[in-house]
């Protein structure tokens, strides 16, 4: 077993356990997973466009995705990210065998962890994964907000 085997099973078995956890309580904090990864790097930016073409290139350039596009939106903002070849791939699939929706994006995470980071944004939340295990794409909508106030803001996310 290679290395990133044994990492997307031990993802596996965490996302199963969050999912199936009594309390609930767990699964807030799923947002962390993945994150330290892109702390060690030196993102700068001064816009969130700018951070996120950085985080891209960083997470392009370490070989864990092909590919990876995003469009920024909505009230607030919507990120939604377009990704090819992602090294977590087997991992998603892996929990649908096991009858387990995947909701955990550490690429995600990485992203809307830098947002958070450098503009002081309240909070963050991904609300939709469609995973294509035959093209290998995934396409994630999330949504970061400023302030306490514009939680709730990105309603449709279709629409915008």
């Amino acid at each position: 077993m290679n290395e990133m085997n044994y990492c997307n099973e031990v993802l596996v078995r965490l996302e199963e356990l969050l999912f199936h956890e009594l309390s609930g309580c767990a699964a807030w904090k799923t947002e962390l997973v993945g994150v330290d990864f892109i702390q060690s790097k030196n993102i700068q930016g001064n816009t969130p466009d700018e951070i996120i073409q950085n985080c891209i290139r960083e997470i392009k350039d370490s070989g864990l995705v092909e590919e990876m596009t995003y469009e920024i939106g909505g009230r607030g903002i919507k990120l939604e990210l377009k990704i090819k070849g992602c090294v977590h791939l087997p991992k998603e699939k892996r929990l649908r065998e096991d009858g387990v929706k995947p909701y955990i994006c550490p690429l995600t995470n990485m992203i809307l962890d830098q947002l958070i980071e450098k503009f002081s944004y309240t909070t963050a939340y991904t609300g939709e994964m469609k995973i294509d295990e035959k093209t290998g794409e995934c396409r994630i909508r999330s949504a970061i907000f400023e302030t306490p106030e514009m939680i709730g803001t990105v309603s449709n996310w279709d629409e915008e």
